[in-house]
């Protein structure tokens, strides 16, 4: 069984900074894609940020120069550093993980963390 656990989600004002990790804890072999997506309310869910196993960036249009993500291979770990945090950046927050776990891969995703930017 694998399990990702996110935290790093909270209440910040416009222009503040929050940094989300995401670990990953269970059978795995190797995790190869990881990625952080988010979800507003009544939108649909959508890709922020993703890193391959080589540590290879993709971030979407909304977040390019203020977002950065990163990973720990050793500690199965994903990081988004947010800066310049914005209104629109509301929303729930998840981390997916493409886990090899003995011969399987799987997709697996984090439960959510909350981000509000308000002033």
């Amino acid at each position: 069984q694998v399990q990702l656990v996110e935290s790093g989600g909270g209440l910040v004002q416009p222009g503040g900074s929050l940094r989300l990790s995401c670990a990953a804890s269970g059978i795995i072999s190797s995790i190869e894609n990881m990625g952080w997506y988010r979800q507003a309310p009544g939108k649909e869910r959508e890709l922020v940020a993703s890193i391959t196993r080589i540590g290879s960036t993709n971030y979407a249009d909304s977040v390019k120069g203020r977002f950065t993500i990163s990973r720990d291979n050793a500690k199965n770990t994903v990081y988004l550093q947010m800066n310049s945090l914005k209104p629109e950046d509301t929303a729930v927050y998840y981390c997916k993980m493409q886990i090899w776990s003995r011969i399987s891969r799987y997709d697996y995703w984090g439960q959510g963390t909350q981000v509000t930017v308000s002033s």
